[in-house]
């Protein structure tokens, strides 16, 4: 799919961002109104590729089938959409499976144009991009948290600006798999999930620490979940604290298995890969020292879709966020030129 065109779309064009995730694909349908993206559909299924993955990093024929099936339906969806105004990415089962040209190349028959797997660093910085949209201006730094299906995001940033991205190999469904097997919870395998992601977090504890954030800001629906949980629970009103993930973690381990988690409102699919996240965002409070995190709407689709409508409109945010780090980091942009040249 060419993703420039030489022409803007007009008013009320439509855009859609489809987001080939590790648990679950997202569609979202935006018009184009005065410059602003207005969501009039949103869709999502589970998908749950991750748990399709092999010892071998195969995808298994059943989780390409179910991807297939689901993108059949998304394309009836976006069939009246110019190929230029649809952008697909694929995030961590497609970056790790090692026949995920198998899924691809029929994925794209089907849609009628081409997907894009994304590296872990440039999914963060569209999740960046969504959330930051989403939420009001300020001119604080914020955090930014997405437990996908396969990896984590985390990103540091002021306004629509990231300063730090990292993508980290931790997801609900790769966590469920390692040490939840046939959907058994014990105190013990918790607390082996939280000990997994904090060896992961100390690629990035410092750093970040170092940066520091005023705001903390979770995206997509395991955090989602959470907060959902919480609230349902009695345990927060809006934002999830500290101790209010701990009482969480507390309810979870009174149960001996995911079938058994009867919280109101928490669906069936996100049961078997709760504990998983929770986990996950446990060992992130406790590594970043983080006292309570908010949600935001935004994440990886909407990221895409104000991606896609600066770049039709020659406002390119990929330029703007590489002068931004070039500017910080004091980048010798001659040089930087010479090196582009003779590559």
């Amino acid at each position: 799919m060419n993703q420039e065109t030489t022409t803007s779309p007009g008013e009320h064009s439509l855009l859609a961002a489809i987001d080939l995730g590790s648990n679950s694909f997202h569609i979202v349908v935006a018009k184009l109104v005065q410059g602003e993206l207005q969501p009039i559909d949103l869709l999502s299924e589970k998908v749950q590729l991750a748990a399709g993955l092999d010892e071998n990093r195969m995808l298994t024929p059943e989780a390409i089938q179910r991807g297939l099936e689901c993108m059949e339906r998304f394309a009836q969806r976006v069939r009246d959409i110019p190929e230029q105004q649809i952008r697909i990415v694929g995030t961590n089962a497609l970056r790790e499976a090692v026949n995920s040209d198998d899924f691809i190349l029929e994925a794209e028959k089907i849609m009628g144009c081409s997907i894009e797997v994304i590296a872990g660093i440039e999914e963060a910085r569209l999740i960046y991009l969504g959330v930051s949209h989403t939420l009001a201006g300020d001119n604080g730094r914020r955090l930014v948290i997405d437990i996908g299906g396969g990896s984590t995001e985390f990103i540091i940033g002021e306004r629509f600006e990231p300063l730090e991205l990292e993508s980290l190999e931790m997801g609900c469904v790769s966590f469920n798999k390692r040490y939840f097997p046939e959907g058994v919870i014990t105190e013990k395998n918790f607390q082996l999930a939280v000990f997994g992601a904090l060896r992961e977090l100390l690629t990035i504890k410092r750093t970040y620490r170092q940066l520091g954030w005023e705001d903390c800001v979770g995206a997509s629906g395991t955090i989602k979940a959470v907060r959902n949980a919480c609230i349902t629970l009695g345990y927060a009103t809006d934002k999830v604290s500290a101790s209010a993930l701990q009482q969480l973690k507390e309810k979870i381990l009174s149960y001996n298995h995911v079938d058994e988690i009867d919280i109101e409102g928490l669906k069936e699919d996100r049961r078997a890969v709760f504990p998983a996240g929770i986990a996950i965002l446990s060992a992130a409070f406790e590594s970043l020292g983080i006292k309570e995190i908010r949600f935001s709407e935004g994440a990886l689709r909407e990221g895409l879709l104000y991606d896609m409508a600066g770049r039709l409109r020659h406002e390119d945010v990929r330029e703007r966020s590489i002068n931004a780090m070039m500017q910080r980091y004091r980048v010798d942009q001659e040089q930087a030129m010479r090196v582009e040249q003779t590559a």
